[in-house]
């Protein structure tokens, strides 16, 4: 048996070798974090202040903003810090922590989207019973089975990536530690990492659909009936948001997972990360704020920022 060398560091070669092009990619990611940050800051201020927020639907909403500032605090802080030093070094350990907390929230976020369309199932499709169904305790209970569903889905895909040999090469061609990157420097058979990968992404991914898709189902149906078209239209327009934000998220979320294999395009698998990991976070405080009168009407109130 040759001597094998284990990989303690690996390298992230981030999106452009050229020097000239580094501080114009640190200015734009620096300020979608800073906006991205700021605005979900708001959406939790606004929530925990104004009493006509604190309904299921917009603590919901809050736990979304939450979770969107640590899931693009897992990447983007890294990638600024190694623009600025000039390093692109990260440790095994660190490269593994931040593969199991992205998956991990990344998880979450779509068992939360299911969450949210199963509240809008039961103010649309049992108006009548909302408030009986959606008590404090079992909204709770529906938040920590999402986090802690999340919280689970990288247990198994690490586990397996940490049974892998990784010998070298050690450079990492992407601008975090993804799983379809860190494949393609494993030494060895990888077929069985990829299907467990290709299992769990698909797991998730359509047990929470189900769970989108079922509701939506009831709601439309439920629309239909409604013999006013401005009624109609009124109880729509509290799904268009949510449905604006599943389609972004589970979209680019779908391309890039469901063909999480080492034959894959890198730089499409890049810019789709960017997608769903910087720019959907920013994009979904702004979508709410536009869409929803409620949240409008608590951003001009000025009493919420005294």
């Amino acid at each position: 048996m040759p001597n094998r060398t284990t990989v303690c560091t690996f390298f992230l070669v981030g999106f452009s070798d050229c020097p000239q092009c580094q501080m114009t990619i640190f200015t734009i990611f620096l300020l979608i974090y800073i906006v991205t940050v700021l605005e979900n800051l708001a959406i939790i201020a606004l929530v925990s202040q104004d009493i006509k927020l604190q309904k299921p639907m917009y603590i919901f909403l809050a736990n979304l903003s939450f979770l969107e500032i640590w899931y693009i605090s897992v990447t983007l802080p890294n990638l600024l810090t190694n623009i600025i030093s000039g390093s692109q070094e990260i440790s095994y350990k660190g490269c593994i922590t931040q593969l199991f907390i992205f998956t991990f929230l990344g998880a979450t976020e779509c068992y939360l989207l299911a969450t949210m369309a199963y509240d809008r199932y039961v103010a649309i499709c049992n108006p009548l019973r909302y408030t009986m169904i959606m008590q404090d305790k079992y909204v709770l209970c529906l938040l920590v089975c999402s986090w802690l569903s999340g919280l689970f889905t990288p247990v198994l895909p690490i586990w397996f990536l940490i049974q892998l040999d990784f010998c070298g090469p050690n450079v990492v061609d992407h601008y975090f530690c993804d799983a379809s990157p860190l494949l393609r420097l494993a030494c060895g058979d990888i077929r069985l990492k990829e299907f467990v990968d290709f299992i769990v992404s698909l797991f998730v991914l359509l047990s929470s659909l189900f769970v989108i898709i079922g509701s939506y189902f009831y709601i439309t149906w439920t629309i239909l009936k409604i013999p006013s078209s401005h009624e109609r239209r009124k109880a729509f327009s509290t799904c268009t948001t949510h449905l604006a934000v599943v389609c972004v998220y589970y979209g680019s979320m779908g391309f890039t997972y469901i063909r999480v294999t080492t034959s894959s395009p890198i730089l499409t698998n890049k810019l789709v990360s960017v997608l769903y990991s910087a720019i959907t976070p920013m994009l979904n405080p702004v979508i709410y704020t536009l869409r929803n009168k409620d949240v409008r009407k608590a951003l001009t109130n000025q009493k919420c920022f005294k």
